[in-house]
């Protein structure tokens, strides 16, 4: 495979928000070029220094676009079905239509540039299937780290999909971790309280008792792996801080003092602002009138939740929950959820940080993802306005590279994709 080299444009990445703390940043570089060989980036800087290096490369121009590392979506379902009529569609799905479904997904998440995906409840454990496929290249879409199947009690949140395992009592929700451990799963995903989607239970509705939830965590520390958890309630989330969690999901209904834990506890939040303010997207799908109630009148408190969280200084990652290429509000739903996440106080280099580097720190993958550097994969988007100036820039993606792979050029011919 020839070299690629990427000229004619500025190239910036989450490191400039550490800049901005103070930190040591990475300014972003104009008249930047990028060097790739196979599926790595060999060399990022200024194009008189990169090109000298790049002979014999094929040039890939982009015309003055800016350049950022692929985003990376936290709170991913490829296998959604929310109640009513599209849900249901999605559940009658045989075992064959349901993978082929979900590689179609694969497919649109990535040509929005979204390059990796942690997927946090899947049916069947079809994403390993589909993650293997991928890998093996027999499918085109994101990096996946995933959860396998979310642990439930009986009855609780979540527990009508078969992207779900219940479980009870301590050696049950062992077991569960277990079970997703050998599997495959890189992290365990569990829900310790109700949410919006469960039509006999509250958002503040507790699901798990302390040794459950320490067995849980426990457990998946001993494997190695992280825990995140579908959370709402103040109360529910502060017993699983104090226990380990390593990031919470929602966090519709956050103090003061539980942020200010999180905050010296390390727990990372994914707010996943959208779930609570989509009321277009649920129309689409046919969504009952029960749960958009309980969705939208749950916003207002889950943006001052957001907001503690920020002014706490706790660690927010992007994670959109509806599918993150969703056509929403005049753009995929997970460029939306990063300017939900920006427009209330993260700003757009933090934003910019919450949807790369940060993410790939969770991961455990900042080696190989989440920044343009030598030795990253050469996972990359292009868009025509600066990422650093607003987080709006991300609707005008017009370019996607995955592992030295061009997928989206749409300069190429209008919307081409790979």
């Amino acid at each position: 495979m020839n070299d690629l080299v990427i000229v004619n444009c500025t190239v910036a990445d989450g490191r400039a928000a550490e800049g901005a703390d103070g930190a040591d940043g990475a300014e972003p570089v104009t008249d930047a070029a990028v060097l790739v060989r196979g599926d790595r980036i060999v060399l990022a800087g200024p194009r008189e220094e990169v090109v000298r290096q790049a002979e014999g490369a094929t040039e890939i121009d982009l015309g003055g676009a800016y350049v950022t590392p692929g985003l990376v979506n936290m709170h991913t379902h490829l296998s959604l079905s929310l109640p009513g009529r599209g849900g249901e569609s999605v559940k009658g799905l045989t075992s064959h239509e349901l993978a082929l479904y979900m590689a179609d997904g694969a497919r649109r998440t990535l040509h929005c540039g979204v390059t990796t995906v942690r997927c946090v409840a899947e049916k069947d454990h079809a994403d390993f299937a589909l993650r293997r496929a991928i890998e093996a290249g027999m499918a085109t879409g994101p990096r996946i780290f995933t959860a396998g199947q979310a642990l439930v009690c009986t009855g609780g949140h979540g527990h009508e999909g078969s992207d779900t395992l219940e479980c009870d009592g301590a050696d049950g929700f062992r077991r569960g971790v277990r079970t997703q451990v050998k599997a495959g799963a890189d992290l365990i995903k569990v829900m310790i309280s109700g949410g919006i989607a469960g039509e006999h239970e509250r958002i503040e509705t507790p699901q798990l008792f302390a040794d459950e939830m320490a067995a849980v965590i426990a457990t998946a520390h001993a494997w190695g792996r992280k825990v995140t958890a579908h959370a709402g309630p103040a109360s529910v989330i502060a017993e699983a801080v104090e226990l380990g969690l390593d990031c919470v999901e929602h966090g519709y209904q956050l103090t003061p003092e539980v942020v200010a834990r999180m905050a010296e506890r390390g727990t990372a939040l994914v707010p996943t602002l959208l779930v609570t303010r989509c009321k277009e997207f649920f129309d689409e799908l046919g969504v009952p009138e029960w749960m958009q109630c309980r969705s939208l009148g749950a916003g207002p408190r889950h943006l001052e939740s957001y907001a503690m969280a920020l002014a706490a200084g706790v660690e927010v990652l992007l994670g959109s929950d509806m599918p993150p290429f969703w056509d929403f509000e005049g753009t995929s739903a997970t460029v939306r959820e990063l300017e939900y996440m920006s427009e209330g106080g993260l700003g757009p280099a933090r934003a910019l940080y919450a949807g790369t580097l940060g993410p790939a720190r969770w991961l455990g993958a900042d080696q190989d993802i989440g920044t343009v550097e030598p030795g990253r994969y050469a996972d990359l988007v292009a868009m025509d306005a600066d990422p650093l100036a607003a987080t709006s820039a991300f609707r005008t993606i017009r370019w996607v590279m995955k592992g030295g792979r061009v997928v989206r050029d749409d300069r190429a011919g209008e919307g081409t994709h790979v």
